[in-house]
């Protein structure tokens, strides 16, 4: 090759560029979505911008009208939202995305946007007390009829179909006893009734559970978790195929206003360059460290979806590449033992986030599920004495020394 076609190729002139959703996950967690402003920067730009102006009176009128593209309003669009939104949209595996300014904005558009008075939504019981609150309080003010059902109980998914069931939501694992709910069997009774399955990925995050690839339609983040994953800022995601985005998501988002902040965004891009290592490598901590708390005399049980001993252990293998970073484990002794092993740990911190790169724990009963009723927490089976483990980064040996010293002083 002459050195004059050597210098076309490297500039693009020859060869075809591969699409990014060729690229394998590695690479989109990098680079997917990456739009370049005329300065060449090598990080994405960050557009701190509200607004943004027209070469002309027509111009503006053309992009408002949607005949020109272009963006027009920050709570409409941004352009560091649109490179979060799009590289989200490659590791999912979805052919649309859109951002929120929370976890929460996204379950609650997702939801909201498709629901209309006398519509119905079938729910697993068992989810994080923020999603049930919009569930059984927020969507019946609305007209919305509701039934929850123990996910993992098929046969309960199918009993509780009607005319007018629209959705089906759930996360899977479960918040915080980790239920495992198979997504491909909930799917085609959802289909089989012309209604979507919504799922909330949060505890997998795109790196260990894939939804759609199970049938799901619809599948929302709280971005503050792994995504971010080092506990700095607040965002959601809703993923679903264009079609739903554009005719659902979009005008709701729109008109409502959970836009995310543009800094936001462009913190999220750099959590997903680091996402599969961390997420992969918190999963081994925490895989490691619920078997060193198995066999403990202070703990009655422990939940880990890759132990033989998860009830749902074959599913999670099929549906989940590893088991994920939250271990949680429940104490003998109740609240009162709970606390105390709580207030003796010196490394691990007091909190009820997730996903981040430090090892965090709650009390369920008391921070995450305080709002339900004593008898609904114990149906769901968050006692007084359970913990919910959210293992970071720190050298494992490090937290199971933490662990249990802590468990001796309780």
């Amino acid at each position: 090759m002459s050195e004059q076609a050597q210098n076309k190729v490297q500039k693009g002139a020859i060869g075809k560029k591969p699409s990014a959703k060729q690229w394998r996950p590695a690479t989109q967690a990098v680079r997917g979505g990456a739009n370049r402003s005329q300065f060449g920067e090598t990080s994405e730009a960050l557009f701190l911008t509200s607004g943004y102006v027209y070469e002309s009176a027509e111009e503006a009128e053309a992009r408002f009208a949607g005949e020109r593209d272009g963006f027009v309003y920050s709570r409409f669009a941004n352009p560091t939202v649109a490179m979060f939104e799009e590289r989200m949209a490659l590791l999912e595996g979805a052919d649309a995305a859109k951002a929120t300014a929370t976890g929460m904005a996204a379950v609650t558009a997702a939801l909201l946007c498709q629901l209309s008075a006398g519509d119905h939504i079938i729910a697993s019981r068992a989810m994080f007390g923020s999603c049930r609150y919009i569930v059984d309080t927020l969507l019946p003010r609305f007209g919305v009829e509701f039934t929850y059902v123990d996910g993992c109980n098929i046969d309960q998914w199918q009993a509780a179909m009607r005319s007018n069931t629209k959705v089906c939501f759930l996360e899977t694992p479960s918040n915080p006893t980790l239920e495992i709910i198979d997504l491909r069997a909930v799917a085609d009774i959802a289909h089989g009734a012309e209604a979507r399955l919504v799922v909330d990925n949060v505890f997998a995050s795109p790196v260990l559970q894939k939804p759609m690839t199970f049938g799901a339609d619809i599948v929302v983040y709280s971005a503050t978790k792994h995504i971010d994953g080092q506990g700095r800022c607040m965002g959601g995601a809703i993923l679903s195929d264009a079609g739903f985005i554009e005719d659902h998501v979009s005008n709701f988002l729109r008109q409502t206003g959970p836009a995310l902040s543009p800094f936001n965004a462009w913190v999220m891009l750099k959590g997903l360059e680091t996402m599969d290592l961390r997420v992969r490598q918190m999963s081994r901590n925490a895989s490691e460290i619920a078997d060193f708390l198995a066999d403990h005399p202070k703990l009655s049980k422990i939940f880990y979806p890759e132990r033989k001993d998860h009830p749902q252990h074959a599913l999670a293998a099929a549906q989940m590449e590893m088991g994920g970073n939250i271990a949680t484990f429940e104490m003998t002794g109740g609240k009162q033992q709970a606390f105390r092993f709580l207030n003796s740990l010196s490394i691990i911190d007091i909190s009820n986030n997730l996903g981040d790169a430090k090892s965090l724990i709650t009390h369920p009963a008391t921070t995450t599920h305080q709002r339900l009723s004593e008898e609904v927490r114990l149906d769901l089976g968050v006692t007084p004495g359970m913990l919910r483990l959210s293992v970071g980064l720190e050298d494992v040996r490090d937290l199971k020394e933490d662990l249990g010293q802590a468990l001796d002083l309780a």
